[in-house]
């Protein structure tokens, strides 16, 4: 599933290509892609037709467009939906589920193989669509605070990457760069929140920071198609991961093994010498 710097590519892509263009079509292909617009198909359509875009807005994983009117287009990805600019008269993509036709012969199109994402219209949403209201700031957010996050990440009474996985807690982390910054500020996923002393919370957040922005400064990660920029590029964050898929692997820090254990239906990675079990984790 796209992360924060994968969402974040996009947000940035929409924001030079559909600014300020005005729709002039809607053709919704997938019910299912529509779902959470109360309205259905029809309706997503007619409110849509004839706005104009603004600029592409992000909290956490979410994003959403402010037309004129007041309303916005709230988008989530799901794990493999792609938002696309393309010129009108491109082909069709096999799992082509919404194209919005814009003035000057460009198309937005919402791609998704497995259907998991969607858009939708939030009404009276363009400043902050009430759905995602409950989404917490992400740690490229300026108004995002490391010391009010720090005391609620310590007070929470699970394992740290439960924690961060959290997106009341703080949003636009997944399991990828949730592995990342673990190994980084040197913390096993299953210590007890509890037991943090302020420091080694600052420590880790500061590592969550600073592996979202050098996967954004990539474009992202992509392991496969399914993850693109507006133009349809991937992102290159994979090369340069530590511990994320690299089982068996050397550390990059102290060449130890790098360790894989089941974790919530899928997967953790570690390094067992730099990352020590806890003796009393919350797994």
């Amino acid at each position: 599933m796209p992360e924060l710097p994968e969402v974040e590519v996009v947000r940035r892509g929409l924001m030079r290509h559909t600014s300020g263009r005005r729709v002039t079509a809607v053709e919704v292909l997938t019910d299912r892609s529509v779902r959470r617009h109360p309205g259905g198909r029809a309706d997503f359509a007619a409110r849509l037709h004839g706005v104009r875009l603004g600029v592409a807005r992000r909290r956490g994983k979410y994003l959403w467009i402010p037309v004129s009117g007041g309303d916005a287009i709230l988008a989530h990805l799901g794990m493999s939906g792609q938002l696309l600019v393309q010129s009108h008269d491109a082909p069709l993509q096999r799992h082509l589920r919404v194209r919005l036709s814009l003035d000057g012969g460009r198309d937005l199109r919402f791609v998704d193989q497995r259907t998991f994402g969607g858009l939708a219209v939030s009404e009276t949403g363009a400043e902050l669509p009430t759905e995602i209201a409950h989404i917490a700031r992400d740690p490229l957010d300026p108004e995002f605070s490391a010391a009010d996050v720090t005391e609620r990440l310590r007070r929470r009474r699970t394992g740290l990457k439960r924690a961060l996985l959290d997106q009341t807690l703080l949003s636009g982390v997944g399991n990828i760069y949730a592995d990342e910054a673990l190994w980084r500020a040197r913390l096993h996923y299953a210590r007890p929140t509890e037991t943090l002393r302020r420091p080694e919370a600052a420590r880790l957040l500061a590592a969550v920071g600073a592996v979202l922005a050098d996967a954004l400064a990539e474009g992202g990660t992509s392991f496969d198609a399914l993850y693109v920029n507006v133009n349809g590029e991937s992102g290159y964050f994979d090369r340069a991961l530590a511990v994320y898929g690299q089982q068996g692997r050397p550390c990059p820090r102290c060449g130890a093994q790098v360790r894989r254990d089941p974790f919530m239906n899928r997967s953790s990675y570690t390094c067992p010498r730099c990352q020590p079990r806890p003796r009393r984790g919350r797994w």
